[in-house]
């Protein structure tokens, strides 16, 4: 059971779209993980349509259909779509499993709602990683910008270290270029000796 539920994981997280802003998964996938025929999922929605407001099931339009990879037309029953897709939300899902009463039906939504739920999970983790990085970027721009400040200290220091040591040597020089001075002649009596 354990690794049915692998395999049914990764096949439902692959059916998880994000349309208008949300996640959801289309009436035909639905339909297939449930073991129905989308019309007959579509049927029984339609009969419990006050238990699926607009945040929890929605029919895609024209233009969305066009414009994502997620809708494909079937080559046997013709070139156009005649129905739009529903999409449904994780509250949606939820909500059908009311609609659809058997076992399989309750055994396949416990599966889409923990997959919805490690989206979720994943989503976030990703956002809060992308937060940390954004404040490890702050951090190292901060010390980049305090090295640099630090590096034109040096420079400064550097700068009057060098004066002082120019200063230096040309007293140095200015000593060493004086011409010797003849010796002073000693005082007092010369004695024979």
């Amino acid at each position: 059971m354990e690794n049915e539920f692998e395999l049914t994981y990764s096949e439902i997280e692959s059916m998880i779209y994000e349309i208008r802003g949300k996640k959801v998964i289309l009436d035909r996938n639905l339909a297939r993980l449930y073991g129905v025929e989308t019309k007959v999922l579509n049927q029984a929605v339609k009969r419990n349509s006050k238990r699926f407001p607009e945040d929890f099931m929605f029919q895609l339009t024209l233009e969305e259909c066009l414009r994502s990879q997620i809708v494909t037309l079937n080559p046997e029953r013709g070139k156009h779509l005649k129905y739009m897709p529903y999409a449904f939300t994780e509250q949606g899902v939820a909500m059908l499993s009311s609609v659809l009463r058997s076992e399989t039906a309750i055994a396949i939504n416990i599966r889409i709602m923990r997959t919805f739920v490690s989206v979720r999970q994943q989503i976030y983790s990703r956002q809060s990683i992308s937060a940390e990085l954004e404040a490890i970027r702050a951090k190292l721009l901060l010390l980049e910008r305090n090295d640099e400040d630090n590096l034109e200290a040096i420079n400064d220091l550097s700068e009057d270290v060098r004066r002082e040591i120019d200063n230096i040597y040309q007293a140095i020089a200015a000593l060493s270029a004086r011409e010797p001075q003849p010796r002073p002649r000693k005082i007092g009596f010369k004695t024979g000796q």
